[in-house]
């Protein structure tokens, strides 16, 4: 098939026609879909760049899980990102569940090494019977949680479903012995509870079993302080496998071997990878091609091989633009990988041949045999969509560094090949499919880890400053991405474009902040002191203003630094300038008008207001909110949203109690209040809700009668004072005990 000539592709400045302009308000009602672009981002971001996040920990980020067990003795990288709808606790399904069977842990035992990691883990199990192992993807935590309980001598080690939520968990404890609970999924709105363990653990002791829950090191672990697992040495894995498989006498002279001292100099391996190299040991026998296979194990045959495929004449362009395209859409399904592969080839018949019309085959090789060539496989998967779940025909790399390699020998081995590869990742950033624009994004990130300053000069700043949109929010993205990767002075350029003279870099490096925090809990605090800069400056539009308090927003919902963002934003209101006040504010109330689960109100009720610091700082910012002329619709608004929240549960109902009279200083403010509960309806416009009586007799403990005339003029209208005395705090109410302390 013949392509026909066509004119260059539009720079990334110039806007894609669209069916009538976008508006400010358009703009604006984009920036509020700051949160799901976030989801977005981490649905479709390839696993192996998680992997690769070293300073995340682990291939759990922002809530989407890309570990998942592939089996009783090692982790396996499976690189899916699965959806969980999740109801009431009483509507939960039962899950699946079985019995491992005990030939497989005797044989793991067999070669499972101990550590001082291992000890400490059996000892705090043993005594509390629920164990939650965190730690970073494929460091052998599953192997180890079965060997905690094999260890034990419990009579029976039953695997639960990965699918069961942390609020079914006790009601699955129902058989003696132990169970193991491995890779559970945590997000921003699936957090593990420490509420949730401690029923977990009341259930254990019913049936005198034992439970050890194994998750990526991640920060939606609410109250629960997990025990965190490092791998034992990779020369201990060797000896431990290979004194099953060979005699002893032949140990000290298979690891004395030139290539086995290679392997165990190049840094850490995980277990897995270890046990794989100890069989390609244990099968040596002195030949020069035992000898060559050990040699070509590992991160040095995965770079040479990515050589050897750019470089080898042999290899025709076609597959090469297949081999780019498989490394960007590793783990998603193989029609991407194709036809996108075929978009890349005609840009590189363009730059060899700029004098022929570019063809491309109508048929060619079966997707089995590409992949084969390619040293990859496929199967079917279920992939996440906004509609469900849809089997797709997966491709990925065996080996699991392969796509980092391969796009940095790419971009950094063959200059000449860069003006294809920017112009068609421009073209898959202009992609309607938000998987496509996503690896753009996370392609482009890797190229700026190996070089940042040719990718931000060809690709970034191209849509950084794009008066459209989509560019902008991939270049958001490629910023976010590259410094989980931590590229080289990513977050000085992040911080330097927060005030930049042009506005969409502005734009773009306010959207990164706040896609980047909660995945990056400890950028928290420069985040902040840059968005607050750009507010400091003043002369934002309605746009950007609204993007700097979004993205501001979002810097609240990270669990782990709620307590200091509201200390600095009770800072930013006293020590600042009027504009950062606004933003400290507006963002406060925009963070607390959210329903959502682990929302603010949530951490609040489970967290804050056991915490005294931040129940007064939380207090301090509600009051200055409501007093506050330009605020004040907008906090009731989300006190509002907190009272129907109280009405759905309890422990928020009690919260509500507590924050409620730290909110009245002034005759004032209890009137405010008092009309707002008055004349407070149920979401769907019926009837007051009993718990705004219930919170108007908090308010008005003298008598029982909640009615209170509500005060003829709307408090939303008054002047209020900007910073109220701080009152007394109410009681501070008990935390739940802990039964395992009784």
């Amino acid at each position: 098939m013949t392509v026909p000539p066509s004119a260059p592709p539009a720079p990334d400045d110039v806007p894609r026609q669209e069916a009538h302009p976008v508006t400010e308000d358009e703009e604006q009602e984009r920036t509020r879909e700051a949160r799901a672009a976030q989801r977005e981002l981490v649905a479709h971001t390839p696993g192996f760049i998680f992997n690769e996040a070293a300073s995340v920990g682990g291939s759990l980020v922002g809530g989407a899980q890309h570990g998942v067990s592939g089996g009783v003795a090692r982790d396996v990288f499976m690189g899916r990102t699965e959806i969980h709808h999740h109801g009431t606790a009483a509507a939960t399904a039962t899950y699946a569940s079985g019995e491992i069977p005990r030939r497989r842990l005797d044989a793991l035992a067999t070669v499972f090494v101990e550590t001082q990691a291992f000890t400490a883990a059996s000892a705090r199990l043993r005594e509390e019977r629920v164990l939650v192992l965190a730690g970073a993807h494929a460091t052998g935590r599953n192997a180890a949680a079965l060997m905690l309980l094999h260890r034990l001598g419990v009579p029976a080690v039953h695997a639960l479903s990965s699918e069961t939520s942390p609020a079914a968990l006790s009601a699955q404890l129902t058989a003696p012995g132990g169970h193991v609970l491995r890779d559970l999924p945590l997000s921003r709105n699936r957090p593990l509870r420490e509420a949730q363990l401690l029923a977990a653990r009341d259930q254990l002791k019913k049936v005198d079993g034992y439970l050890v829950v194994t998750v990526e090191n991640s920060p939606f672990l609410q109250g629960a302080t997990p025990t965190l697992w490092e791998p034992p040495e990779a020369a201990a894995v060797l000896r431990a496998h290979l004194a099953g498989r060979r005699r002893a006498e032949d140990l000290d002279g298979l690891l004395s071997l030139a290539p086995v001292r290679d392997f165990l100099s190049r840094g850490a391996h995980h277990p897995a990878e270890t046990a794989r190299f100890a069989a390609e040991v244990a099968a040596y026998d002195g030949s020069e091609q035992a000898a060559a296979r050990l040699a070509d194990f590992g991160q040095a045959a995965v770079a040479q091989q990515c050589r050897e495929w750019l470089s080898d004449p042999e290899t025709g362009l076609r597959d090469k633009a297949f081999l780019i395209s498989l490394a960007v859409f590793d783990q998603a399904p193989y029609v991407l990988a194709a036809e996108l592969a075929d978009k890349l080839y005609v840009h590189f018949q363009r730059l060899q041949h700029p004098e022929q019309p570019p063809e491309i085959p109508v048929f060619g090789l079966a997707a089995e045999t590409r992949l084969e060539r390619a040293r990859a496989e496929g199967e079917m998967r279920d992939e996440a969509t906004e509609w469900g779940a849809v089997p797709q025909f997966t491709a990925y790399f065996r080996k699991e560094t392969t796509p980092r390699v391969l796009l940095t020998e790419v971009w950094t081995g063959h200059p000449s090949a860069r003006p294809a590869l920017v112009a068609w990742l421009k073209e898959l950033a202009r992609d309607g499919r938000p998987v496509v624009r996503t690896r753009a994004a996370a392609a482009t990130a890797l190229l700026a880890h190996a070089d940042l300053p040719s990718a931000v000069a060809l690709l970034i700043d191209g849509w950084a400053v794009s008066k459209s949109f989509g560019p902008r929010v991939t270049a958001a993205n490629t910023l976010t991405l590259a410094q989980l990767l931590d590229a080289p002075v990513v977050l000085r350029l992040l911080t330097q474009w927060c005030t930049d003279a042009h506005w969409a870099r502005r734009w773009t490096a306010i959207r990164a902040f706040g896609l980047l925090t909660p995945l990056r809990p400890d950028l928290v605090a420069p985040a902040l002191s840059a968005l607050a800069a750009r507010a400091r400056a003043g002369d934002s539009s309605p746009a950007e203003a609204d993007n700097l308090i979004e993205s501001t927003a979002l810097l609240l919902s990270v669990g782990v630094r709620r307590g200091e963002m509201l200390s600095e934003l009770v800072r930013l209101l006293h020590h600042d300038t009027a504009s950062v006040r606004a933003l400290a504010l507006a963002a406060f109330v925009r963070a607390c008008d959210n329903d959502e689960e682990d929302a603010l109100v949530d951490w609040y009720a489970t967290t804050g207001m056991y915490e005294t610091d931040s129940a007064r700082d939380l207090a301090a910012l509600w009051r200055t909110a409501l007093g506050d002329r330009a605020h004040t619709r907008g906090a009731l608004t989300a006190l509002r949203t907190w009272v129907h929240m109280a009405e759905r549960r309890a422990d928020t109902a009690q919260a509500l109690e507590f924050l409620l009279p730290a909110l009245v200083v002034t005759a004032d403010d209890h009137r405010r209040l008092s009309h707002e509960l008055l004349n407070l309806r149920a979401p769907d416009g019926g009837p007051r809700p009993p718990i705004a009586d219930r919170l108007l007799c908090v308010l008005n403990p003298s008598t029982a009668d909640p009615a209170v005339p509500a005060d003829p003029a709307d408090p939303a209208d008054r002047a209020h004072p900007a910073h109220p005395a701080h009152p007394a705090h109410p009681a501070r109410p008990a935390r739940p005990a802990d039964p395992s302390r009784s």
